[in-house]
């Protein structure tokens, strides 16, 4: 039996929290492992996430969430603001055991209530040509390709999304 909507609980937690850091070097060493083609080295996870900080997905002009299913934190994202009625979508992870049960979506709509609660009028985000599973999923739920907003040499394609 499959995990519902229903059974997905998103939190908003501080980026620096035990089980949000846990995830993010999850998702690090998946963006590490899918560049090397073999399994990081402690060091390389560590070097890769020194280069990108998390300290701008904390209130008031940011914000980080994790999706429970059973308890155990499946999944994870992280906004900012980049202008008044901007923010950005940053850190989309779920753990390859919630793939598939709607934990992705569930993270990206409450992510884009944050934005709005927050006056967002748009949604954009960056992402890797590999992360095939991530571009799906955003164009599934709205958001077009856009020209490269912010010269992220990591990102080979740039999405935004209209929340108004």
């Amino acid at each position: 039996m499959g995990t519902s909507l229903a059974e997905i609980d998103v939190r908003h937690t501080a980026v620096d929290n035990p089980e949000a850091a846990e995830l993010l070097r999850e998702y690090v060493t998946d963006l590490v492992r899918r560049s090397n083609g073999s399994e990081p080295t402690a060091a390389e996870v560590d070097a890769a996430q020194a280069e990108q900080p998390n300290d701008d997905l904390s209130p008031p002009d940011g914000a980080f969430l994790l999706a429970y299913t059973a308890g155990r934190a499946a999944g994870c994202v992280g906004i900012r603001r980049l202008d008044t009625h901007t923010w950005e979508l940053k850190r989309m992870f779920v753990r390859p055991s919630g793939r598939g049960l709607g934990i992705g979506r569930a993270l990206l709509e409450a992510a884009e209530e944050r934005a709005r609660e927050s006056g967002a009028h748009t949604m954009v985000l960056d992402t890797r040509s590999d992360l095939i599973e991530a571009r799906t999923l955003y164009a599934a739920h709205g958001y077009a390709e856009v020209s490269d907003y912010n010269s992220n040499v990591h990102a080979d394609h740039w999405f935004a999304k209209l929340l108004t």
